[in-house]
């Protein structure tokens, strides 16, 4: 099963995978069912997680079939549910680009006001380009953008712009691809070839690759950074069992 999903990954567009998830995951779920790993998001628990990446960046043993969540979805679950009163406080979200494993399960929340956006989506609320927000400034209490910033020509001023229509005291998360290994973010706008993109920044339409200096990049733009920790909330055998990196860091951009 996994050999013929690492083929899947490889040869189908990345569209009609997701289109075809839904249709098997609870499949996929069943089949894969076990007591070694489990979903933060959902419980479901499995003998083994499915790969996932593209090319020689693929990963094994990383998505939950049922949720269809990585393991940064799982990182950030865990932050909102251990650290956040996210799922009983009264709150106004946008969620730009909204992941799979989040997009149903936020939209049920009673005590959420929320608001999906997208540049081209048609399951999204609001379609418009990060780099000019048609939106009213001190609108939101959290914003939720993740892996955008690597796709987008300025992303300082997309940051600015997130800042700009969230309430002061309101918090963002913008989770985004980082190289441990690189001390400062790159971006070439003159790279445009599909394969010397995703040899550079990791994926044919990413634009930049972020280093370590991605918290300074949000306080460039306004932001106060606290940082999260796994390590420093779950033992090493929840963060086996969950599945999440260990050494990944989340950032969490607050408008003071």
């Amino acid at each position: 099963m996994k050999k013929i999903f690492r083929l899947l990954l490889k040869y189908i567009p990345r569209t009609w995978l997701i289109r075809g998830s839904y249709l098997a995951k609870d499949v996929l779920a069943l089949f894969m069912y076990g007591s070694r790993y489990e979903d933060p998001i959902d419980g479901r628990t499995y003998r083994s997680l499915l790969p996932y990446g593209y090319g020689n960046r693929q990963r094994p043993n990383v998505l939950a079939p049922a949720s269809l969540s990585l393991e940064r979805h799982r990182l950030m679950w865990i932050y909102l549910k251990k650290q956040t009163d996210f799922f009983t406080a009264r709150l106004k979200v946008l969620h730009i680009a909204p992941e799979q494993c989040f997009y149903g399960r936020f939209k049920k929340m009673k005590n959420l006001d929320y608001t999906t956006a997208d540049l081209e989506s048609p399951l999204a609320d609001l379609h418009f380009d990060l780099h000019d927000i048609p939106l009213p400034d001190n609108t939101y209490d959290v914003v939720f953008c993740n892996h955008v910033l690597e796709h987008v020509n300025d992303d300082i001023r997309c940051m600015q712009e997130i800042r700009r229509i969230m309430k002061p005291g309101g918090w963002a998360i913008m989770q985004v691809p980082l190289d441990i290994n690189r001390s400062e973010t790159f971006s070439d706008p003159t790279i445009t070839d599909r394969a010397e993109r995703e040899r550079i920044f990791g994926q044919y339409d990413h634009v930049r690759v972020y280093g370590t200096d991605y918290p300074r990049r949000l306080e460039q733009a306004g932001f106060k950074v606290e940082v999260f920790d796994v390590k420093k909330l779950l033992t090493p055998e929840q963060i086996d069992r969950f599945r999440v990196q260990p050494d990944e860091l989340l950032y969490i951009a607050r408008k003071i």
